[in-house]
């Protein structure tokens, strides 16, 4: 296996047409000597689900594939921060499944999987209909622990939004950063660890920043969290310092940032420390778990994620059930968009080679992670991963790596390039 550089990988990941590459890499013409027909039946139509189905039918055309996804289009979690930062419109985040349907012959279904049996190898739909497989894959995302924080559940996220699931909440948290008075107070609760996207919601403080710098420059953002560090801390935080002096603090989960309470009608926090702290809007994501459907078909363990093989997908609880994406536990690969497709593509060829009754490729698994600190700042975390010894997802030694700390504004500009390029590739790749 080659060892990619940091240099090379952020040259292949942040140009258009290379994310399917990289994707699969260690798979050579993976499974053309013997095609086999044969059912799966994905559900979820995400950056996992979505990969999955279009390259089972790229790997072999005479596949039936039908893709379970109640959405008719599907907005990403990837960029949506940017929508709170005023730089993109809710539209060029949203995409169609119209080339999945007419181009890669995936029958698209916008359907609720209600019920997976496992041992008659069979979904039921909430329209009434039954789906027959041969293989399952299933991508359900996350969920959230609504008992985690007291006085914050389902119906209170109507008004204090967590936004880490796109769309309306993500509509609701935008009109509530740009309703608030100039000098108002931002307050972000972070989650606990394993959470989807690690640098996600310190890139979202960094939009909302950059809004707030721009329209409200009296106001103030204050991230309170349960843990002591997080992804690429010291990038987010020179950059913080560089491009909004003043305007962000972040309290540690040991110096009190861990929220044990929330008054929703007054909008106030209490810390396990008995801090108090009220904001004028409030982002409280809360710590999560494996997505309903997963739990339902008691795919889960005892930590609220699927256990599952971590060369192939497939699921230690029910045989001929892969589970990939946030819902899966994928030894050191991060719950990202990005990993999530790298999986689905996995799990494609360890079907197809399966129904073919060859052996599968020896995977490779990669994930980037870019984020915009302001539009013209760009920071990036990239890895390639193999199977270790033990059966777990490691990482490849010397392979990717952090955007260097002490850069000039040229060097942070192009990780802003290369940030819009791996969106448009990684989406034009699933759903183009």
């Amino acid at each position: 296996m080659k060892d990619y550089s940091r240099r090379d990988f952020l040259k292949i990941a942040g140009t258009t047409g290379a994310v399917s590459a990289l994707g699969v890499m260690g798979f050579p013409a993976i499974v053309n000597s013997a095609k086999a027909s044969g059912r799966v039946v994905v559900v979820g139509g995400g950056f996992g689900g979505a990969s999955c189905a279009k390259y089972i039918r790229k790997f072999d055309s005479a596949m039936a594939v039908t893709l379970v996804e109640p959405k008719k289009a599907f907005i990403t979690c990837p960029f949506s921060n940017l929508v709170l930062g005023g730089l993109r419109e809710m539209p060029s985040i949203t995409h169609s499944y119209d080339a999945l349907k007419g181009k890669h012959g995936v029958d698209v279904m916008h359907d609720m999987v209600t019920e997976i049996d496992a041992a008659a190898k069979k979904v039921k739909l909430a329209g009434g209909k039954t789906l027959e497989y041969d293989r399952l894959v299933v991508s359900p995302g996350i969920d959230f622990k609504w008992d985690a924080i007291e006085g914050y559940d389902a119906a209170a996220s109507k008004t204090i939004p967590h936004a880490w699931q796109p769309g309306e909440q993500t509509t609701t948290l935008r009109k509530q950063i740009e309703a608030m008075a100039d000098g108002g107070v931002y307050i972000m609760v972070a989650p606990p660890n394993p959470f989807r996207c690690p640098p996600g919601p310190y890139e979202r403080v960094s939009m909302v920043a950059n809004y707030l710098k721009q329209n409200k420059p009296k106001s103030k953002i204050l991230i309170l969290d349960p843990k002591d560090k997080f992804s690429k801390q010291p990038l987010f935080m020179q950059g913080w310092e560089k491009l909004y002096p003043g305007m962000i603090e972040w309290v540690k989960g040991s110096d009190g940032g861990k929220v044990d309470e929330i008054d929703v009608a007054t909008r106030t926090l209490t810390t396990e420390l008995g801090d108090k702290h009220k904001g004028d809007v409030i982002n409280l994501i809360p710590p999560q778990k494996a997505g309903a459907i997963a739990f339902a078909a008691g795919l889960t363990n005892a930590d609220g994620w699927c256990p599952v093989d971590q060369r192939s997908f497939e699921s230690k609880v029910h045989k001929g059930v892969h589970v990939i994406g946030d819902s899966s536990v994928a030894g050191k690969m991060p719950k990202s968009g990005f990993a999530a497709s790298s999986q689905g593509k996995v799990a494609a060829a360890a079907i197809v080679s399966a129904m073919a009754g060859e052996t599968m490729p020896e995977p490779s698994y990669v994930n980037t992670c870019y984020s915009l600190v302001g539009p013209n700042y760009g920071i990036s975390v990239a890895a390639v991963y193999r199977l270790g010894t033990d059966g777990t997802i490691v990482k490849v030694e010397g392979s990717g790596g952090v955007s260097p700390k002490d850069v000039d504004d040229a060097f942070r500009a192009q990780e802003a390039v290369f940030t819009r390029g791996w969106y448009d590739s990684i989406t034009a790749d699933i759903w183009a």
